[in-house]
């Protein structure tokens, strides 16, 4: 027969053994999560040639130390959020399926300043384009909006763990569209880019580059990504536009409206659409 003292030492076993296997559980779930963020990490800046194709991502990716190290952060909720939508319905119009054979002839003065206007149904950004540094790639933007290229297409991507960015300019609206042509990586060298970190108000091009395989290089095309909070990256992405004050305002406003998966990278909760864009030489 057991003895009431037995049995509260077995019940206590048993307390004792239940708490151990939760906190394994935990702690695999934590290893998986962190495995999900880093490999966000990696492939954020990625454009085209399926690798977002469908949301599916690239964990190979996640084995760069670098972006798994920046990818370091407080996990987010495991529910995606519910804010409410903080923007306007899209203007009328439909996104104009172009694609061209070769880039654009360069046609800008690169000593001349230009900038670059994106009207959003969140509000408009202003970014001042480094024409002097990056005239292959400010030169297809000028081209690119000429066209009416970028009007109406979505925002479609947004990050809030590790990098802090706004992916745009893919008429598909799902990460692997483009122009038809790819643009030669310009600007690597920048010195804002210090320590291997896209500073907040920062404009630079995806692309498709491995830093593992090193292969990918040159493979921008129209998709572009908005810095709005300091990112740790290394300088693989062309940087070619600073965004203005009132520009940082839209995009906190986007990001404080969180992501789709409640993991930290997805596609934004607010309705971000680009009206329209132009690029004006002052």
């Amino acid at each position: 027969m057991v003895s009431n003292d037995q049995r509260r030492r077995q019940l206590a076993r048993d307390k004792f053994l239940r708490q151990q296997e939760r906190r394994q559980t935990a702690r695999r779930r934590a290893r998986r999560r962190n495995v999900i963020i880093a490999s966000t990490v990696a492939v954020v800046i990625v454009a085209g040639g399926g690798a977002w194709a469908g949301g599916a991502f690239d964990s190979d990716k996640a084995k760069d130390d670098k972006n798994s190290e920046a990818a370091a952060q407080p996990s987010p909720s495991a529910s995606p959020s519910k804010a409410p939508d903080p923007c306007d319905k899209p203007a009328a119009g439909a996104v104009k399926k172009l694609s061209y054979k070769k880039e654009p002839a360069l046609a800008i003065d690169k000593s001349a300043d230009y900038t670059m206007k994106l009207a959003t149904t969140c509000g408009d950004i202003g970014i001042a384009l480094d024409a002097k540094n990056a005239p292959h790639t400010v030169n297809s933007f000028d081209y690119l909006t000429g066209k009416g290229y970028f009007d109406h297409t979505k925002c479609h991507r947004l990050t809030t763990a590790g990098i802090y960015v706004l992916q745009c300019g893919d008429p598909s609206g799902n990460g692997t569209g483009g122009p038809g042509y790819t643009l030669p990586d310009e600007n690597l060298k920048d010195k804002k880019l210090k320590g291997n970190v896209y500073p907040a108000g920062t404009v630079a091009m995806a692309n498709q580059y491995n830093a593992q395989t090193k292969k990918g290089r040159h493979t921008g095309g129209s998709q572009f990504f908005l810095v709005y909070q300091d990112s740790q990256l290394p300088p693989d992405y062309t940087p070619f536009g600073t965004i203005s004050a009132d520009g940082m305002k839209v995009l906190k406003k986007i990001a404080g409206a969180g992501e789709s998966t409640g993991q930290g990278d997805g596609a934004p909760n607010a309705t971000v659409v680009i009206d329209k864009a132009s690029v004006a030489k002052s």
